[in-house]
């Protein structure tokens, strides 16, 4: 396994010690560990492209431990009140169905690469995050998760305007 993988497996293995440590109320530990994690996934990614570490398996698990870790705090989020419901289903329904695109883009010879606004999605989302975490009070809450749904709904519109002909090339 090489170093960007690990360091993928490294965030893989952080998730439960996350929800943990949220469910612990011990905060300051838990903002760690998510930055932590977030940390490594820009790191493993600059790793895998500027060393050639890109592999298949770093393919697949990357987005996955990504979604997971970005899920894991918005499930608790959810649970304690401090994101809607709704706010959760749109990140979770952007999240299908760019998976979706990318899954039928496969079977068509062709890979969508993660574009710009997916990158500032990622970014804010992950920063919203760690202040929602750090600085919790109701208005910081609310203009974090204004800016994951604005950035989570621009970039999944972005992803299928762009890639439109995907669809259109399809069994529909």
């Amino acid at each position: 396994m090489n170093t960007a993988n690990k360091l993928t497996m490294i965030r893989v293995v952080l998730i439960p010690v996350f929800i943990v440590l949220l469910y612990l109320e011990a905060t300051i530990p838990a903002v760690l560990v998510f930055i932590l994690a977030s940390v490594t996934d820009f790191v493993d990614g600059y790793v895998a492209r500027h060393y050639h570490q890109v592999t298949d398996f770093g393919k697949f698990m990357d987005p996955l431990a990504d979604k997971l870790l970005v899920i894991s705090a918005m499930a608790w989020f959810v649970e304690v009140g401090w994101m809607p419901g709704w706010a959760f289903f749109i990140v979770l329904a952007r999240e299908f169905a760019v998976t979706g695109l990318r899954l039928v883009a496969v079977e068509q010879g062709r890979v969508i690469a993660a574009g710009w606004s997916g990158k500032v999605k990622t970014a804010s989302t992950m920063v919203g995050i760690i202040l929602m975490l750090a600085f919790p009070n109701k208005t910081l809450i609310a203009l974090c998760v204004t800016v994951i749904l604005v950035t989570t709904v621009y970039s999944g519109i972005e992803y299928f305007m762009k890639n439109k002909d995907v669809l259109l090339n399809g069994d529909l």
